[in-house]
């Protein structure tokens, strides 16, 4: 087995599947900026969910905000909901694990509030039940999938934003999540650029 091969075939079938996303998640990236920025200002807070991969990326990406991106700035209203592990388990034990994202979203949420939800496959229960519990409470959600987008995209409504890393770019898991990463930071980026202006 060639190992240096395989990490440089890795390396430029990353690079090429980010080069033929570009034309397909920048204008709705674009909009998620300009949604997420409009909650931000209206007091609003951005709410991120997702398991395993996706989970870590709802914690970074909610860090990056809270704490800051590249340019120092006031901390901005965001949260995991993957973090609170007593919370996860309770909700898990005492109800279904399909609800633990749900519940919070019930407690907490105000209705200029946005999710983030994120699933490679779109499919993930308690993601869905996540969307749900946001439409209840009038919260638009920027749905952050893969592939076809799965059952999310089929629930989404028209206020809602799909950001889908479709199957003729990849089908890979860790492409996908590899795209998501980046698209996290071009929010992180775009959000900072709304409210600090372009950096000098």
């Amino acid at each position: 087995m060639d190992l240096l091969a395989r990490i440089t075939d890795h390396f430029k079938d990353s690079a090429q599947a980010k080069l033929e996303a570009v034309d397909v998640l920048a204008a709705p990236i674009a909009r998620a900026v300009e949604l997420m920025v409009q909650s931000l200002l209206a007091h609003g807070k951005i709410m991120a969910c997702g398991n395993g991969g996706s989970a870590a990326d709802a914690q970074h990406f909610s860090a990056e905000l809270i704490n800051r991106f590249e340019r120092e700035r006031p901390p901005l209203a965001a949260i995991a909901l993957s973090t609170d592990t007593s919370i996860l388990t309770s909700i898990a034990n005492d109800y279904r694990y399909e609800d633990v994202f749900a519940k919070q979203i019930r407690a907490l949420a105000q209705p200029k509030d946005v999710l983030l939800a994120i699933s490679t496959s779109g499919n993930s229960p308690n993601v869905l039940e996540a969307i749900r519990a946001a439409h209840e409470h009038e919260v638009r959600v920027v749905a952050l999938t893969g592939k076809d987008g799965g059952k999310m995209a089929e629930m989404l409504h028209p206020s809602d934003i799909h950001l889908c890393v479709p199957s003729n770019v990849t089908k890979r898991t860790a492409r996908i999540q590899e795209i998501h990463l980046l698209t996290l930071h071009c929010l992180c980026d775009g959000i900072d650029c709304l409210l600090l202006g372009e950096p000098s």
